[in-house]
């Protein structure tokens, strides 16, 4: 019989390896950070910092008349130590902070990029280059680009720079097709997304970006729920996506099927991972992102919604095999309630519903939960809000997933001086949260206020703003006492008239990860 041992450090490197997802440090002692400062620790595990991470974001837009600002920042941490081959704690110097956003190249869907004949290899070195560039946490860095022509961009942050990073893409169109303003926090590369909340009508244009932040092809299937059930068509299958790249789909070229108003988007990989959001545009009630909702739960949470909206509808799929009968509450300013326009939804196995839940708020912002009807079938389903701002030919509209927790902490990149609201919603208990405003891209004194939020309330507030700001700057959140805190950003910009305005929830950054502070014995035995 023969004998293998491998270290704990060697099996977490190679998921890492596999999964693609961001990797950590083990530190040079049980309990202690590369610093020699404790480590934060529960029981016999610790929780030590990310040392990699990645971020994907769309093209901004097509149009001519396009301004787009990215806003990237890493909240201030400490990186770990690493281990050596065979897992024993080594002190080492943290790998030197960067972040950098690179631009992907951009194609169509099943066919390779264009080789350019021209490009000599001064050019493609060039092409290479970074964009953006991040070294320092605690202090944001901003791009501005304008025109149709920006593309994808693919960031990878190593060091110090990656516990927490986030770089927010905030673009304004004053005209013409997809008029509006568009926001996103840039998402992670995934496996598995669902976007409830898109549509194929006529009156909608909605693109599924899917960019590839990795050196291999990766091969996607698209798969559409409309409220009859799946929308079936081989253009859904094997959609490819060359390498560092980004790929728009139309969604309304993917099937033959009768448009429908209420779309529910399935993105899956068959081998690597990829980086997907839906851009969504609407003739006349204007444009936004649409970002993955949550995984599948029995209940779910969607934060921020104005308390100026007009209109407010609720989209939600239950990909499983059974119905879905959920509860509808709104969380506002002093208490929770079930709203007068829909007490609870309906939803069929495979297919998607969607309910006009009108002026809800009624000038007070809120969260909407959903909750099983009935407490013991906790049917998994996944949700979106489309939310409307003003009315006749001045409308525009975002769109809110159902989102996580802040958790420890969740920073939202892109607020400005005007124009920014921050809701905090608690759930099961009272909870304070420290509200961090970042040092400006161009200058700034960071400031902090600490909020408290009642169990079951919506709290919506001007947060704090940087001395002397110049440029954009980031809001970092945490959790101080209580219960869990939802929350989300929105960004307004009235332009002639027109609401424009965007929202982005907070989530936990996952900035940390939890590993046993003790080496385990992982002998693997064979014949």
């Amino acid at each position: 019989m023969n004998r293998t041992t491998l270290s704990l450090a060697a099996v977490a490197t190679a998921l890492a390896a596999v999964t693609g997802f961001a990797t950590l440090t083990a530190p040079a002692s049980p309990g202690t950070s590369a610093d020699g400062k404790p480590a934060a620790s529960t029981g016999s595990r610790t929780r030590l910092p990310v040392e990699r991470t990645g971020l994907l974001c769309p093209a901004p837009s097509d149009s001519e008349v396009a301004d787009t600002t990215y806003t990237s920042f890493t909240p201030t941490g400490t990186p770990g130590t690493s281990r050596t081959a065979d897992g024993a704690g080594t002190s080492t110097t943290p790998t030197t902070p960067r972040a950098d956003l690179y631009p992907a190249a951009t194609t169509t869907p099943n066919k390779p990029t264009p080789k350019d004949k021209k490009q000599t290899p001064d050019a493609k070195a060039t092409a290479a280059k970074p964009l953006l560039t991040l070294t320092q946490p605690g202090k944001p860095v901003g791009l501005e680009t304008d025109g149709g022509d920006a593309t994808a961009l693919i960031g990878r942050a190593t060091g110090a720079a990656a516990p927490g990073w986030t770089t927010q893409q905030t673009t304004t169109v004053s005209g013409g097709d997809g008029r509006g303003m568009l926001g996103l926090s840039c998402p992670a590369p995934d496996t598995d997304l669902w976007f409830p909340g898109a549509s194929t009508s006529a009156e909608r244009q909605d693109y599924v970006h899917l960019t590839n932040p990795d050196d291999a092809a990766v091969v996607a299937d698209i798969d559409l729920y409309g409220p009859e059930g799946e929308l079936k068509s081989p253009l859904t299958e094997g959609v490819t996506v060359p390498p560092r790249s980004s790929v728009p789909v139309l969604l309304s070229t993917l099937t033959a099927e009768k448009a429908t108003e209420d779309v529910t988007v399935h993105v899956t990989t068959r081998a690597g991972r990829l980086g997907a959001a839906v851009r969504a545009a609407h003739d006349e009630q204007g444009s936004d992102w649409l970002t993955a909702s949550a995984d599948p739960s029995g209940s779910l949470v969607l934060p921020g919604i104005p308390a100026d909206a007009t209109s407010v509808r609720l989209v939600a799929h239950a990909p499983g095999e059974s119905d879905a009968d959920l509860r509808i509450q709104l969380a506002g300013k002093t208490s929770t309630v079930t709203p007068a326009a829909a007490q609870s939804l309906h939803v069929k196995a495979g297919m998607t519903a969607a309910v006009d839940l009108k002026n809800l708020t009624r000038g007070e912002a809120g969260t909407l939960l959903l909750t099983p009807a009935q407490p013991g079938r906790k049917t998994p389903v996944v949700a979106a809000l489309k939310v409307t701002r003003g009315s006749g030919d001045n409308q525009e509209t975002a769109f809110i997933p159902a989102g996580g927790p802040i958790g420890e902490r969740a920073t939202a990149a892109g607020s400005s001086a005007k124009g920014s609201t921050l809701t905090l919603t608690a759930l099961t208990a009272d909870a304070q949260v420290k509200v961090t405003a970042s040092a400006g891209t161009e200058g700034g004194t960071p400031a902090t206020k600490t909020y408290t939020v009642k169990r079951g309330t919506t709290t919506a507030v001007t947060p704090p703003t940087p001395a002397g700001l110049k440029g954009t700057y980031a809001l970092t959140a945490e959790t101080v006492s209580g219960g869990p805190v939802y929350a989300a950003r929105m960004l307004a910009e009235p332009q002639e008239g027109i609401p424009m305005f965007t929202v982005q929830p907070l989530e936990d950054d996952h900035g940390t990860v939890e590993i046993p502070t003790a080496r385990q014995d992982l002998t693997v035995l064979t014949d």
